[in-house]
C-alpha cells in the first residue's frame, strides 16, 4: 500500500494486491488477488478489480490485472485478470472507464483511453492509445482497435478497427478520419492529409486490400503513418471493418 491511500467503508482487498500513492477507493469496491493499481487512481463505489475471468480454461493460475496511474474507474466497472494465455489484463495511464464498463481477461487497453458507459470488451481485445469507444458498444474477443479511433455509441465491433478513424453504423464501417480528435492532439494539416490519402486508397478506391497496400507502399514510401497503418493491417487477425 502506497502513501495517502484513501479507502472507504465496506471495501474488500485480498492479499496479493499492490496500490500506489494517493489512490482513492470508493465504498463496496472489491479488489482481488493479482491487482496492481498505480498512483492517483480513483475508483468509485462497487467496482470489481482483478476478479477471476469468465473463461472456462481458467484453472486458478496466477495472473494479474494492472491499472495505470491517474486512471478513473467509475461505478460497477468490472476488470478481470488474465488467463494462462498471457496472465495479464492491463489498463494504461490517464484512462477513463465509465459506469458499468467491462474489460475481460487478457485485454490490453492503452493510455488516455475512454470507455463510455456499458462498453464491453471481450477477451484478448486490444485498444490502443487515445481511443474513445461510445456507450453500450461491445467489442468482440480478439479484436484490435487502433490509436486515435472513435467508435460511435451502441455499435458492435466484430472486426479490427484501424487507427485514426471514425467508425459507426451497423455493421461497423469506416466513416472518415477522427478529425476533431487528431486536431485536439496536435496533428498538423499535412499529417492529416497524408493519413486521409492512405485511407482513400483503402476505403474510397476500387482497389482490393492487396492492391491498396501496394499503392500505399508506392505512394507513401517511408511515411510513418503509412508504416503504422500497414503494420496494423499485417497484424490483423479478424480482418478490417469495411
Amino acid at each position: 500500500m502506497g502513501e495517502n491511500v484513501k479507502i472507504a467503508p465496506y471495501v474488500v482487498i485480498e492479499g496479493d494486491v499492490e496500490i500506489g500513492d494517493n489512490t482513492k477507493i470508493g465504498p463496496h469496491t472489491c479488489i482481488y488477488d493479482g491487482a496492481r493499481i498505480g498512483s492517483n487512481v480513483t475508483i468509485f463505489q462497487s467496482a470489481s478489480i482483478s476478479n477471476v475471468p469468465q473463461d472456462l480454461k481458467y484453472a486458478g493460475e496466477e495472473s494479474h490485472c494492472v491499472v495505470g496511474d491517474n486512471t478513473t474507474i467509475h461505478e460497477f466497472v468490472t476488470l478481470h485478470r488474465g488467463t494462462v494465455d498471457t496472465r495479464l489484463t492491463s489498463i494504461g495511464k490517464n484512462c477513463l472507464l465509465m459506469a458499468y464498463a467491462h474489460v475481460a481477461h487478457d485485454c490490453r487497453v492503452g493510455d488516455n483511453v475512454i470507455l463510455a458507459n456499458c462498453v464491453q470488451l471481450g477477451g484478448h481485445v486490444t485498444v490502443d492509445d487515445y481511443t474513445i469507444i461510445g456507450g453500450c458498444s461491445p467489442v468482440h474477443q480478439f479484436c484490435k482497435v487502433g490509436k486515435h479511433v472513435m467508435i460511435a455509441g451502441h455499435y458492435r465491433a466484430v472486426q479490427d478497427v484501424p487507427p485514426y478513424i471514425l467508425a459507426g453504423h451497423e455493421p461497423l464501417r469506416y466513416e472518415g478520419l477522427n478529425l476533431v480528435g487528431l486536431r485536439r492532439r496536435g496533428f498538423t494539416n499535412d499529417e492529416i492529409m497524408r493519413i486521409k490519402g492512405i485511407y482513400a486508397l483503402i476505403y474510397q478506391s476500387n482497389l482490393n486490400l492487396t492492391q491498396a497496400k501496394e499503392q500505399i507502399h508506392n505512394k507513401f514510401a517511408g511515411d510513418k503513418y503509412a508504416i503504422e497503418i500497414l503494420e496494423f493491417i499485417a497484424n490483423s487477425t479478424r480482418g478490417l471493418i469495411r
